[in-house]
C-alpha cells in the first residue's frame, strides 16, 4: 500500500551536515532506502531555518534549496512534484517515488513578497506562515499574546492563494488560524498536527479548529511527534495514535486526514514507527480496526485528492 508523508525535516539535517547521503545515511530518519522499504510514493521536505545558526535569511533557504535540488531531487532518487497532472503518474507508477518543498515558517523571507514568488518558482508548493514563536507575517502557536497577522502577513496569504503556494497551518496561533480561515480564498492544511481534546498540547488542534479545516476542503496530517499523541511521552506505542485518527473521524473528517511524520525533527520515536520503512507495520494495525479502503484513503488517495485539486497546473495547461 502506497504511502504519502507530508513533513520531515530530513533536508535541514543534510544542509547542516553536506557529507550526508539521501540513500542510507544512518544519522537520517528518512532516506531513499527507507522511503522504498516503506513503498512512500511522496515525501514533503520541509526547509526549516533553526535559530541556533543565527538569524533567519533568505540566503539560507536557498541553501537548503539548492541542498534539496542537488542531492535529493536527482536522477536515481525522487523526482520533484511541481504540478498536479504529475499526481496521476504517482497513482500509475509502482516504481515513480517524488519529493516536493515546503517552508516552514516565512522568517527567511525577511519579509519581502518578491521571494515567495522565486521560492514558487524553485519548487516550494507549500508554506507554513510561523513555527514556534512570532515572525513579521504572524504568531505562532507558542506565542504567549496569540496575535494574528500581520498587514504584511495578510498580503502573503493574498500572494499564496494567487501564485498557487498552499498555506499550511501547523504552528500557527490560534488568532491566527482563525484569521486565515477568513482570508484564504483556497483550502489550507495541517500538515503535521494532532486532536487536542485526546492530547493537550498548544502544536495539536481543537475539535473546532478540526471541523473549520474540513469545512474548507483541507487536510490534516497525523503525527508521530510523541508528546502531540500523549502527555506520557515516555511510552508511545503506535495504537496511541488510533485515539486521534478516531476523533478526526468523529468530527466528519475521515476523508480529510493523512500522516505528517515529522521524521527527522524528532529525537524521540513511537517505538515500532522510527521511520518510513515502519510504514506496513503501521499500515497492518490499522487494518485490524478499519476497512482496507479507509486506510488506503489515509495513507495516500485522500492527499493525492487534495493534490490533484490544489497544485497547479503546469504552465502549458494553464488557461
Amino acid at each position: 500500500m502506497r504511502t504519502v508523508d507530508f513533513h520531515c525535516d530530513a533536508l535541514s539535517k543534510m544542509w547542516e551536515d553536506p557529507k550526508a547521503s539521501f540513500v542510507d545515511d544512518r544519522h537520517l530518519d528518512v532516506t531513499l532506502q527507507r522511503m522504498e522499504e516503506g513503498d512512500l510514493a511522496l515525501q514533503v521536505f520541509a526547509v526549516f531555518l533553526s535559530e541556533k545558526y543565527g538569524r533567519p535569511s533568505f540566503e539560507r533557504v536557498l541553501a537548503q534549496i539548492d541542498t534539496y535540488r542537488n542531492r535529493i531531487v536527482k536522477p536515481g532518487h525522487l523526482k520533484p512534484l511541481l504540478w498536479q497532472e504529475q499526481v496521476q503518474e504517482m497513482r500509475e507508477s509502482y516504481h515513480s517515488r517524488f519529493g516536493v518543498l515546503s517552508l516552514e515558517g516565512v522568517d527567511g523571507l525577511e519579509g519581502n513578497l518578491h521571494y515567495v514568488k522565486l521560492c514558487y518558482d524553485l519548487g516550494v508548493r507549500f508554506m507554513g506562515i510561523t513555527w514556534n514563536y512570532a515572525n513579521w507575517a504572524a504568531d505562532g502557536a507558542l506565542e504567549q499574546r496569540n496575535g494574528g497577522f500581520t498587514e504584511r502577513g495578510r498580503q502573503l496569504v493574498e500572494l499564496c492563494n494567487s501564485t498557487g503556494i498552499i498555506l499550511d497551518v501547523s504552528h500557527l496561533s490560534q488568532a491566527g488560524f482563525w484569521e486565515l480561515t477568513e482570508l484564504t480564498q483556497r483550502p489550507i492544511l495541517a500538515s503535521h498536527s494532532n486532536a487536542y481534546s485526546v492530547c493537550k498540547h498548544p502544536r495539536n488542534l481543537s475539535d473546532e479548529q478540526i471541523r473549520a479545516l474540513i469545512a474548507l476542503d483541507g487536510m490534516i496530517g497525523i503525527t508521530f511527534v510523541p508528546w502531540f499523541i500523549r502527555s506520557d511521552a515516555d511510552r508511545v506505542k503506535p495504537e496511541d495514535i488510533l485515539p486521534h485518527i478516531e476523533k478526526i473521524c468523529e468530527l466528519g473528517g475521515e476523508k480529510h486526514m493523512m500522516f505528517g511524520s515529522d521524521f527527522d525533527g524528532i529525537d524521540q520515536w513511537v517505538a515500532g514507527l522510527e521511520h518510513p520503512g515502519k510504514y506496513p507495520d503501521f499500515q497492518e494495525l490499522l487494518l485490524k480496526h478499519y476497512p482496507e479502503s479507509m486506510v488506503k484513503g489515509w495513507m495516500s488517495d485522500y492527499a493525492l485528492r487534495f493534490l490533484e485539486q490544489n497544485l497547479p497546473l503546469a504552465p502549458s495547461k494553464e488557461k
